[in-house]
């Protein structure tokens, strides 16, 4: 700017003047408040005005004389001048100065357009005294812009992508830039330019805007993934002041190149027998983005392997085919194989890729021979045999067969599992015999069905071996006649009203051999049938009803029972029935209720030897007491003396209220010595809980002669009682007479003794030989 001017400003006098002298309470002269006041008492008709004052930003000559301001109201030296605002008393603050002699504006310190662009100020011009002599006038200065400021890019790397083979045109970003110059100005006029691309200028910036476009065709992800591009941008209008900025383009990419096998033929080994293994990699190249869609190979066999014995995928790490075998392979069936693979990308190639023919490759698989373990072509093998057979009876002949054709081994067999030793195996044939009866029924049969296991192996180095299933049927031979259940029973002697009993029977025999079964009377008695008559209920059961009244008491009917077997089998068997007084409901009175039970009850001979077996061993029981007790008396006294004496002498019939330990006349120890010398009791004491029966009571057995003839005796008495038909089981309700309450007597376990261990001798013990010598030392300590 030229130099500055100096303004002589004529300040027009005031309509009205006020006093010089200060009122009280009054503004102090000179200050602002002081010309407000002023300002509100009299009306300016003219003013004095500066008009804007322009200074060059960076201005480096300091202090500078901006303008000088001047009052024609007093003499010189007669005004004092003041300014105020932003850049004197105001932040910025010392940029401004003014003289207050002469009216002189000076600028102190360096401007920066770009934080203050213009300053705004108050001037004032006040007497020597104080006094307002002209109205505050505006003081403006215009700070004046310098190209002082580069352009700056937003970003000092710009990222974009864009497509490869995209049209030329196509618009990848904006690179812009700001400055911080005035922007009506060419200081901030900027201009954008590529400095740097590389050879093929593959691009192009809009020099006004920055956006960055394709210039040319051809951009190949697989030649040039990634453009780095120089940016440049200049203000006045491209000649001025200079910045640069990179972009980064990457191209992305489309599906332009179809895999290729790394080469033409393959070729794998495997074992026979072998499934689910891999047994090699056919390697392709892509050359798109590996791990992208584009690049992804999708395999597929196409000729030699009709029975789908391969299968292939594609490792996702290597984009290789990888050949594994889906199904066992056989080397005898078939030792080689020859795969005709092709591959190609999961997404389809771009309609702008070249066209190329399928890549295809040549896979050749050798199938190597190892050992296999032999293979029973029947498992389960199921045979059936009779029942009963005598050992050695032929069952079948179990054998396996060995896979290896081509090697040459010997098959040997052995019984892996037969859990009840029935069977017996040829190691060399394999054909299986019985060793032993089979019969029913067995635990070791299920079903009917008995199971063993068949061990077949090779003699290959190792060996191998196969477990074959034998199951062989236990054929049902119809060996069991019908058991008639229960043997025994009570009927009601009026016919229609309670005159039939259910008749039911057993058969050992498993299905079709045993129900349903035939009840008859017996042919060899046909005068039965006018009193008795036999129905049937069901396959199981018979209905026995009399056909005329008939009188109380036992009866005894053969009855013939056939069972539905092949051929049939056939028993003749005694039905003892009661017939008891009918009452009016067609049951048997009170008188006979113990006859009711006939059909759970026991026979009278079996009851003679049950209670006889109980007072024999009752006696044997009492025996060993009174051994016991005489030999505990002895040692007492110290009589027990080394004699050969039969010890059952001191057997005591404690039923009766005798005269204790001293009495030895209660039981005549003859009877057991010499049984032979007392006759037979007449007749058998009688249960009161035993069933009517008409079958005549077997007559009493002989007793033992000897002592060692009652083993044997009691023996023969359980086995009968066992036999018995009519014998109830063991938890049959028993009827017992009622003795009475308990006793009021305290228990023996009251009598406190007085004699201690420490009290007995026990010397008396080695009197009685070795044997007892050991236990004298122990008690004797």
């Amino acid at each position: 700017m030229g130099p500055p001017l100096l303004l002589a400003c004529l300040l027009a006098p005031l309509c009205a003047r006020g006093g010089s002298s200060a009122q009280p309470g009054a503004a102090a002269p000179g200050s602002p408040q002081a010309w407000r006041q002023h300002e509100g008492l009299r009306r300016v008709k003219r003013a004095w005005v500066i008009p804007p004052i322009s200074v060059s930003e960076n201005h480096k000559r300091i202090p500078h004389l901006l303008v000088q301001i001047k009052s024609d109201k007093q003499q010189p030296g007669g005004v004092i001048y003041s300014i105020k605002g932003p850049g004197v008393d105001e932040e910025p603050l010392g940029i401004f100065s003014i003289d207050k002699f002469t009216g002189k504006v000076f600028l102190n310190a360096m401007l920066d357009r770009e934080e203050n662009d213009r300053f705004r100020l108050k001037a004032f011009a006040l007497d020597l005294g104080g006094v307002t002599l002209e109205d505050p006038t505006d003081l403006e200065i215009i700070v004046m812009d310098q190209n002082d400021n580069r352009p700056l890019f937003r970003q000092d790397v710009f990222t974009g992508r864009v497509v490869e083979g995209a049209e030329p045109g196509t618009c990848v970003m904006t690179a812009d830039a700001t400055d911080a110059d005035d922007p009506d100005t060419d200081n901030a006029a900027l201009q954008y330019s590529i400095l740097e691309q590389g050879a093929a200028s593959m691009f192009s910036i809009n020099a006004t805007t920055g956006e960055i476009c394709t210039a040319r065709p051809g951009l190949d992800r697989e030649t040039v993934g990634v453009y780095n591009l120089t940016l440049q941008a200049a203000d006045m209008s491209g000649d001025g002041l200079t910045t640069t900025a990179t972009a980064v383009i990457y191209l992305e990419d489309i599906n332009d190149n179809p895999p290729e096998f790394t080469k033409e033929e393959f070729s794998m080994e495997v074992e026979e027998q072998a499934a689910g293994v891999d047994i090699g990699k056919v390697f392709v190249h892509d050359k798109d983005l590996a791990g992208s869609p584009n690049w992804l190979a999708k395999f597929t066999i196409l000729e030699g392997d009709p029975e789908g014995a391969f299968a292939i995928h594609t490792d996702p790490y290597t984009n290789d085919g990888v050949l594994s075998v889906a199904k066992p392979l056989d080397h005898e069936v078939r030792d080689r194989f020859e795969l005709t693979v092709s591959v190609q990308n999961e997404q389809p190639l771009e309609p702008t890729a070249p066209a190329s023919p399928r890549a295809l490759a040549t896979v050749r698989v050798r199938v190597q021979d190892v050992n296999e373990a032999p293979v029973f072509r029947e498992n389960p093998r199921r045979v059936s045999v009779l029942e009963g057979v005598p050992p050695g009876t032929p069952v079948t002949t179990y054998t396996a067969s060995d896979p290896d054709t081509h090697q040459l081994q010997t098959l040997t067999y052995a019984l892996l599992y037969d859990p009840a030793d029935w069977l017996q195996l040829d190691p060399h044939s394999g054909t299986v015999r019985t060793k032993r009866e089979l019969l029913h029924p067995s635990a070791f049969l299920q079903g009917g069905w008995y199971i063993a296991l068949v061990l077949a192996r090779d003699d290959a180095k190792p060996p191998l071996s196969a477990t074959g299933t034998l199951s062989i049927e236990i054929l049902e031979v119809n060996d069991h006649a019908p058991l008639l259940q229960p043997p025994a029973g009570v009927i009601c002697g009026r016919p229609g009203r309670g005159g039939s009993l259910l008749l039911g029977a057993t058969d050992d025999d498993r299905p079709p051999h045993g129900a349903p079964f035939h009840f008859q009377l017996s042919p060899q008695h046909p005068q039965l049938t006018r009193n008795w008559s036999i129905t049937r209920f069901n396959v199981t059961h018979a209905v026995l009803a009399v056909l005329v009244e008939l009188p109380e008491g036992p009866y005894s009917l053969p009855l013939l029972l056939r069972d539905s077997g092949t051929p049939p089998q056939e028993r003749q068997q005694l039905l003892n029935v009661s017939v008891c007084h009918c009452g009016r409901d067609g049951t048997c009175e009170d008188g006979v209720l113990a006859a009711a039970t006939a059909g759970a009850g026991i026979t009278l001979g079996a009851l003679m030897i049950i209670v006889g077996s109980s007072i024999l061993f009752l006696l044997l029981a009492g025996l060993g007491a009174a051994r016991a007790r005489g030999r505990r008396r002895a040692l007492r006294k110290g009589l027990l003396q080394r004699s050969q004496d039969d010890m059952r002498d001191n057997i005591l019939n404690y039923d009766e209220q005798g005269g204790g330990e001293e009495d030895q006349d209660a039981y005549d120890i003859n009877q057991l010595r010499h049984p032979e010398l007392f006759p037979p009791r007449a007749k058998p004491p009688v249960r009161r809980d035993a069933p009517l029966s008409s079958a005549t009571p077997p007559a009493p057995r002989k007793l033992p002669s000897s002592p060692s003839d009652i083993e044997d005796f009691i023996n023969e008495g359980l086995e009968a009682a066992d036999s018995d038909p009519s014998v109830p089981p063991y938890d049959t309700a028993l009827i017992y007479d009622y003795e009475g309450s308990g006793s009021v007597a305290s228990p023996l376990s009251s009598i406190v003794s007085s004699l201690m261990d420490e009290d007995q001798d026990y010397d008396y013990l080695s009197e009685w030989g070795p044997r007892f010598r050991r236990l004298a030392d122990l008690y004797g300590q």
